[in-house]
């Protein structure tokens, strides 16, 4: 059957299986009252020791996801895919400085918003706590291991992480690592716990553990995020796919422009912000089309586009409908000229997935009227859309991007992984 039908493995998962995540997720609530006790400072000395403990074990780490990355290279998984499941001393160097970021960031539990005083005397405001309990849903990438952690026990939450298969060793050394560096700094190791397997059945469970998981964020590709938003009974984080968009307008500055272009498809194009389609403007597509075709093959990127980009750029192949919904996480690029500022903001309201769009030009007027209408979930003017990231807008690390416009929207980070409840001070007030 295919991953995404909910019947695929049943309509609900074995018995068995259900009452080994609930035991877990007991376990990670329990833990959770205990983190929500600990002050920010016990909470910030975790994240550090957490931080330590992955440099002291890097060395371990790279050699056990070699594992992982040789087993994945045997059954033909993809060059982008094998990108994101690499871990390198250079990446867990950048794992850690994530978590020093995050500890260094204000604690965002116990703080109270918009108090305002009633005509009655009462004090009304809103404080901030955790979610509770989130599961995370991932695949390839080992980094969310050590964000998911972090940016949860920052919010005062507790975590289910279910990992892919492909990188069950490297996930398994990980969390292994993190829980150690808790119980050193006298928390709960289960505030951070693993499903012990990668079978999907684990994960139907995690989704339907109505009342022991207070939230599921799934990353990975759209399949899986499909399939657990179809079988979910608690809330559910979307984020089907990043369809990116460039526009490089008719008042771009060419250079600037082809430096962004290729930027934010060839850094590292099997991420969810990398572009996936360019519009350029039609007054400016004689000029710009044929440089950045050439800047882009040059960096080994297919090309695939509208009759008028064929007519400009020969060695690209005819795009389909099928290419203007595409996330490739590939080096392939979706390319079409648009007759105005207009045409391109309908394009990526047609077509787009409400992850990041970007807008290269020096026309303030054009600008504006693109931030503003826009409503993705990251807008960006004269960057690469690759800034679409927890860690450089200032987050330190992201639980995911949200494409749901409830709740977060957008790169989540420790506050976006809070809710606020009404606290009332009064004086003895009574209702009349």
């Amino acid at each position: 059957m295919h991953p995404t039908d909910p019947n695929a493995l049943g309509a609900l998962p074995p018995a068995a299986v259900t009452a080994e995540v609930a035991d877990l997720a007991r376990r990670a609530r329990a833990a959770g009252r205990a983190l929500t006790r600990a002050s920010g400072a016990q909470r910030t000395a975790a994240l550090l020791g957490m931080a330590a403990a992955l440099e002291e074990q890097a060395s371990t780490l790279v050699v056990v996801n070699a594992e992982d990355v040789r087993d994945a290279g045997a059954r033909g998984t993809s060059g982008a895919m094998l990108d994101r499941l690499t871990l390198t001393a250079g990446r867990v160097t950048d794992m850690a400085r994530a978590l020093r970021e995050v500890a260094a960031q204000d604690d965002p539990l116990g703080e109270v918003e918009a108090l305002t005083v009633r005509p009655n005397g009462l004090r009304v405001g809103r404080m901030r706590i955790p979610l509770g309990v989130v599961g995370i849903v991932y695949e390839a990438r080992p980094n969310v291991t050590a964000d998911a952690a972090a940016l949860c026990i920052k919010s005062g939450n507790a975590t289910l992480l279910r990992g892919g298969s492909e990188a069950h060793r490297t996930n398994a050394a990980l969390v292994a690592c993190l829980q150690g560096a808790l119980v050193a700094a006298g928390l709960p190791a289960d505030a951070v716990l693993a499903l012990p397997s990668t079978d999907r059945g684990y994960i139907l469970a995690m989704v339907q553990a109505e009342g022991l998981v207070d939230l599921v964020i799934p990353r990975g590709g759209e399949a899986l995020i499909r399939f657990v938003t179809q079988n979910a009974r608690v809330p559910v984080i979307q984020h089907y796919k990043g369809v990116c968009h460039v526009f490089v307008d008719r008042a771009a500055d060419e250079a600037r422009a082809i430096d962004i272009c290729v930027n934010a498809k060839a850094q590292r194009p099997g991420v969810c912000n990398a572009m996936e389609t360019l519009l350029v403007h039609a007054e400016i597509a004689d000029s710009f089309l044929p440089k950045v075709a050439e800047a882009l093959t040059a960096r080994g990127v297919e090309l695939r586009g509208c009759p008028e980009t064929l007519r400009r750029v020969p060695t690209a192949t005819p795009a389909t409908d099928a290419d203007w919904a595409a996330e490739y996480l590939d080096l392939i690029l979706a390319v079409r000229v648009v007759p105005s500022l207009d045409a391109a903001i309908a394009h990526i309201e047609a077509w787009g997935s409400d992850h990041t769009e970007s807008i290269v030009s020096e026309d303030y007027t054009a600008v504006s009227r693109f931030m503003a209408e826009v409503n993705s979930s990251v807008v960006v003017a004269n960057a690469s859309t690759r800034f679409a990231d927890g860690g450089q807008l200032g987050l330190g690390a992201e639980m995911g991007i949200s494409t749901s416009r409830l709740h977060a929207y957008g790169p989540m980070g420790a506050r976006e992984l809070t809710t606020r409840k009404f606290v009332v001070y009064g004086a003895g007030h009574v209702r009349t």
